[in-house]
Formats: structure tokens, sequence, C-alpha cells
């Protein structure tokens, strides 16, 4: 494949990245005034309008009962629950550490993949995830009462996130991919309707807020389509890595926005985990295996 294709796709995977760290800050920067419900629901409406209008206007809409399916079904509880503990965890630590936790994402995919798969797994890449995993609890730092609540809830965010994806390459491929996003970002906005009263109450919305909210569901959209593109650019062992450049836009945006600087640790600490990711996606493409961990899908859809 020529260069040219690969950089370019690089540069997609790279905006696709700049998108969801930028809806990342989005979120954060509401999180004081509204609670994670209220986010869920409203961002999650927001997106489910314009995934509709894009799936009706595509012809990807199918029959609703897809939604029975029960890998549909524990795809869309993975995906409330990294949501709620993301959204949350977000609030509560530094932008740039919830980024640099979330770079174990394909490690524990390809852990995943192994345990439930049977997908092959030499030597070399257990000791990439077992090292990756040490890299995280390094950004961590439990202290002497052990893990805090934000570290928690982001390594939850993690581990759901990874049920989403694994669970999604059991879905029928006939079913449209926009079809299992609509369903999934009503369903979203749904529990968070369900989960306002439960953390807290519905608390009055700013115009601020929602312009904050509707742009945070646009870029989520424009990160989708940059992924697809790059995925289809470029070949996925150059192109998967850029996901990496999601640390450099969190902490550039945690800076200037938030005033947050990440410490040495968390530098280390993420500098392994994503050493760690990058020799298990040269691992994967040296032995032409499938690619299910370059692949999984951005953490939070809606």
């Amino acid at each position: 494949m020529p260069r040219s294709r690969n950089t370019q796709g690089a540069i997609y995977m790279s905006m696709a990245m700049a998108g969801f760290s930028a809806s990342d800050a989005l979120s954060k920067s509401v999180v004081a005034s509204m609670n994670a419900g209220e986010i869920m629901s409203l961002r999650g409406l927001f997106t489910s309008l314009l995934v509709y209008l894009i799936a009706r206007k595509m012809g990807a809409l199918c029959s609703w009962r897809v939604v029975l399916q029960p890998i549909i079904i524990l795809r869309i509880i993975c995906e409330m629950f990294s949501a709620v503990t993301y959204i949350t965890a977000l609030g509560m630590m530094p932008i740039a550490n919830a980024s640099a936790i979330l770079q174990s994402l394909p490690l524990v995919v390809t852990f995943g993949a192994a345990l439930f798969f049977r997908e092959p797994v030499g030597w070399r890449r257990w000791s990439a995830i077992v090292v990756g995993l040490v890299g995280v609890m390094i950004i961590i730092r439990p202290g002497p009462e052990g893990f805090t609540a934000a570290a928690l809830l982001c390594v939850a965010a993690v581990l759901t996130t990874a049920g989403r994806d694994l669970a999604t390459r059991s879905i029928d491929p006939e079913i449209p991919a926009l079809m299992i996003t609509v369903i999934t970002a009503i369903s979203i906005s749904f529990f968070g309707a369900l989960l306002i009263p439960v953390l807290g109450g519905w608390h009055p919305v700013s115009a601020t807020s929602l312009g904050h909210l509707l742009l945070a569901s646009v870029l989520v959209l424009v990160g989708y389509q940059s992924v697809i593109l790059a995925m289809r650019t470029g070949e996925i062992s150059f192109v998967a890595p850029f996901r990496y450049t999601s640390l450099i836009f969190s902490s550039l945006l945690g800076f200037f926005f938030f005033a947050e600087v990440p410490d040495g640790w968390t530098l280390l600490g993420a500098a392994i985990v994503i050493a760690s990711g990058l020799y298990t996606f040269y691992r994967e493409a040296k032995r032409h295996l499938s690619p299910i961990a370059q692949e999984s899908e951005p953490r939070v859809p809606v």
C-alpha cells in the first residue's frame, strides 16, 4: 500500500481521537452543574436524532426487533455502564489520567478475545498485557486506603467498553452498524433519564451546557466517521497505533481548559501502557492474526 494512503489513514485516526477527546472535555465541563444521568440523557438524545437521520438517509434502518437479540442487549448494557462510569470518573479526576487508563483498552480486548473466543495469544503478548496493567497501576497509584473511587470507575469503564467491543464482534454482520448505533444511543438516553432521580434529581441546564452537549454529540459522530475512514484507507497495523494520540489531545485540553498538569508517575504509567499496546499491535500484525484489539470501537458512543 502506498505510503500516502497510510499517512492519510493516520490523519483520519488522529482526527477521530481529537474528536473523542474534545467530546470528553465538553462532557467534563458540565459535570459540576449536571449529574451523569442528565448528561447521558441529553447527549444521548442529540446523538439518537443525528444518527437516526443519517441511518434513514443511508437506508440503514431495519426491524427494531433486532434489539431483542441477547448479544445486542449485552452490548447495550455494557455501553450503558461504560458511559455512566466514565462520565462520572471525568468529574472526579484529571482528563489526562482518565485517558491514560483508557489506553489499556486494546490490551484488555486482546485478553478478552483469548479468554472468550480462544484466539491464540503467545507469551510475548501475554507479557505485554501484564506490563500494560502494571502501567495502569502506576497511573492509579492506590494509597494506604486502597483505590480511589475515580480510579475504580475508570477501570470499570475500560472493562465494560471491552465487553462492548467483544459483544460487537458476535453480532450478525447483516445488521447495519448504524442501526446498532441508533438502538444504543436511544437506550443510553433512556437509561440516563432513569438515573437522574437516583443521582440527585434534575438540575437546571443552562444554554451553555446544552450547547456543550450538542457539540459533544456532533464530535462523537465525527470521530466515528473518521475511525471508519482511517480503517478503510490505511493498513490497520500502521493506523491503529495512532489511537494513542488521544492522550496528547486529552493532556492539552486538560491543561488549557482545566489547568490540569499530569505528574511524572502518570506520564510514566501512560508510556508503559502505550509501549505495551504498540508491541501488541506489532505482534498481531506480524502473526497475521485477527486485529480485534486494533479495531475495538471507541469506549463511549454517546
